[in-house]
């Protein structure tokens, strides 16, 4: 009988398991409360799939509801999310936001080779290996995945032709330590107020623009219709088959005229939806569709980030660590010194631990995750996640190629 096969199936579970989830979380009762303190219910949206794959109730490998949302759902999610995106308040966060987003991306650059050489010394074997199956081989996609996302990934495979045996598990490290990072990273932003409090961060570009985001859909904010319903939906999907309409063909074309591109992901559709998605997002917030705010844009945007959310949990196998616990030791070092170098660098300039969290998500989530992370502070606030991870598209694959070359010097 199991594992559970179908997709209609396991849509029903997921969609069940996040109506638990916010239904025990907007209970009053004692415990619930009590539970939910400590606990953020966005983390458990992830979490509990999880669970479902690890022990075989559904066949999450074999499913194809993450490529179908995250092709087709976050698509509209970031047109959605950016509709009402306040750009002069985004930009007056100042330049602590990409600085410490930067701060990210080097900590991963370095991290790397940092963790090699550390296993080198205490576990040489965890990072050997020749050839295709030489272990600095299958960290370089690593790298391209927490710089960029999964089109950076997918280039470092090719660019340093990594075997599908040691790219399977990387995909497995990649997948486990990131998301154990992004839990961190959701339990930060629940005590967000009282570390910025501890630490002298200047909050009040932060708190500006969620007043301002706030205080524009109390303007606007009116009982949705059935005509304000579809008219949002007509738009997130609308613009979302105009984002495939147009990358497909942009990045078959640019592949046949200039392959060189594809080390900038330039070739890949992923990137040229996500691009897309998002210009055309930012694009109708200089329009009157900007008030559809009023009519809750943002939230039906969330309500598909939250099925993302579950079907990116479900791919996750909490088990994979057995099986190669020193490679995800190593993973769990990496990601310890991109954490560590953002809090120096976050203590020194007095960076709000949002400025930290969303910095470190759109690298390593891309724009996946980063929304996530940044609408957990408030969901007027997911705009910047989405804007910064568009960046890390851009950097991807420059900082894992420095990256793999630094590892490859060090076991070489």
């Amino acid at each position: 009988m199991l594992p559970i096969t179908s997709d209609a199936v396991i849509l029903g579970l997921l969609a069940a398991t996040l109506g638990l989830v916010f239904w025990t979380a907007s209970s009053q009762r004692p415990g619930f409360r009590a539970f939910y303190r400590y606990v953020p219910s966005l983390l458990l949206c992830y979490f509990i799939p999880s669970l479902y794959g690890t022990f075989g109730l559904i066949d999450a490998e074999g499913s194809q509801l993450y490529t179908v949302a995250s092709r087709y759902l976050l698509p509209a999610t970031l047109v959605l999310l950016t509709l009402s995106v306040d750009l002069k308040g985004i930009l007056r966060l100042g330049p602590k936001a990409l600085v410490m987003f930067l701060t990210g991306t080097v900590g991963i650059m370095l991290g790397g080779p940092i963790a090699v050489l550390l296993f080198s010394v205490i576990s040489p074997e965890t990072v050997g290996g020749q050839g295709p199956d030489a272990i600095w081989r299958g960290l370089s996609t690593i790298a391209g995945s927490w710089i960029g996302g999964g089109a950076n990934q997918a280039a470092m495979k090719e660019v340093f032709e990594v075997s599908d045996e040691v790219f399977s598990s990387m995909v497995a490290v990649d997948i486990l330590v990131a998301n154990v990072w992004m839990a961190i990273l959701l339990f930060l932003a629940t005590r967000a107020d009282g570390i910025d409090a501890r630490l002298g961060a200047d909050t009040t570009a932060i708190d500006e623009l969620r007043h301002r985001v706030t205080e524009f859909r109390d303007r606007h904010a009116r009982i949705p219709t059935l005509a304000d319903v579809m008219i949002i939906l007509g738009i997130g999907l609308g613009a979302m088959g105009l984002s495939h309409f147009i990358a497909d063909p942009l990045a078959a074309w640019i592949a046949r005229t200039a392959p060189d591109l594809e080390r900038l992901s330039l070739t890949s559709s992923f990137f040229w939806i996500v691009v897309i998605a998002t210009t055309l997002g930012l694009a109708l917030a200089f329009t009157r569709a900007r008030e559809l705010e009023g009519a809750g844009a943002s939230m039906i945007g969330t309500v598909l980030l939250y099925f993302l959310i579950a079907t990116i949990g479900m791919t996750m196998n909490i088990t994979a660590v057995v099986e190669r616990p020193m490679l995800f030791a190593l993973g769990a070092v990496w990601i310890a010194f991109h954490a560590l170098l953002l809090f120096v660098v976050g203590r020194l300039i007095k960076a709000p631990v949002f400025y930290l969290a969303v910095g470190s998500q759109a690298n390593v989530g891309g724009a996946a995750s980063a929304p996530v992370v940044a609408s957990a502070f408030h969901p007027s606030l997911a705009p910047v996640g989405v804007l910064l991870a568009v960046l890390g598209y851009a950097l991807g694959t420059y900082g894992a190629w420095v990256s793999a070359q630094m590892m490859r010097m060090i076991v070489e």
